[in-house]
């Protein structure tokens, strides 16, 4: 598999992205999934790479053109040296391991599927997920905090998509996370991660409320 020329493509695709989504995020969940493969065994190190450097590509977040955009990965991915195995199963991690796919049906992946979820749901915990709450918060047009909006509940993935604020979105999924992990390796660094998360949201609101 020809990974520096996926790195090239998604480089240049996500050259123009600012909503926490662009390529050093997919360097550092990669770097992720290299850490969690370490303590697995019998996995297809092809299929978590490209599916962790291209998992974002997909996402409406990014493009306006979800089906279009699949197309020509499948086209991609065979010019890139996958085989039709490997781009099927790529393809079914990433139309799969999102956290609002998985809202109202929780969707089994492969043990390769749940490596990749993983190190993408770790990248959105600790210090960099919370800059990257707030960056993306910013990109969407989200306030940071509004002491009259309620934290929602149990939601679809049409309610999940509409606007919250920044801090609400800590408590309607970044702190949900560390639930999921597949994972032990994951689970582990999630547990730290979040509690960093819980101290800066104790942080937060103790400032907001005139404590500190």
């Amino acid at each position: 598999m020809q990974i520096e020329e996926i790195k090239d493509y998604v480089r240049e695709v996500t050259s123009q992205e600012f909503s926490g989504h662009d390529y050093l995020h997919l360097e550092r969940v990669l770097q992720n999934a290299e850490l969690l493969m370490q303590s697995e065994e019998n996995m297809n190190q092809d299929v978590i790479v490209a599916a962790v450097l291209l998992h974002d590509l997909i996402d409406d977040k990014l493009t306006d053109t979800v089906n279009e955009t699949i197309d020509e990965l499948r086209i991609k991915m065979r010019e890139w040296g996958l085989t039709d195995v490997d781009r099927a199963e790529v393809l079914n991690i990433m139309t799969h391991m999102s956290y609002s796919k998985n809202l109202e049906q929780h969707y089994k992946l492969s043990l390769e599927g749940e490596i990749v979820q993983d190190a993408d749901r770790l990248d959105a915990l600790g210090a960099i997920g919370i800059g990257r709450a707030f960056a993306y918060g910013g990109h969407a047009n989200n306030l940071m905090y509004n002491p009259n909006e309620i934290v929602r509940e149990n939601m679809s993935e049409i309610e999940y998509r509409q606007h919250s604020t920044v801090i609400n979105h800590f408590y309607e999924k970044l702190l949900k996370l560390e639930s999921t992990m597949n994972t032990k390796t994951a689970q582990t660094i999630a547990a730290r991660r979040t509690a960093f998360m819980r101290f800066y949201l104790d942080e937060f609101m103790a400032e907001i409320q005139g404590e500190k």
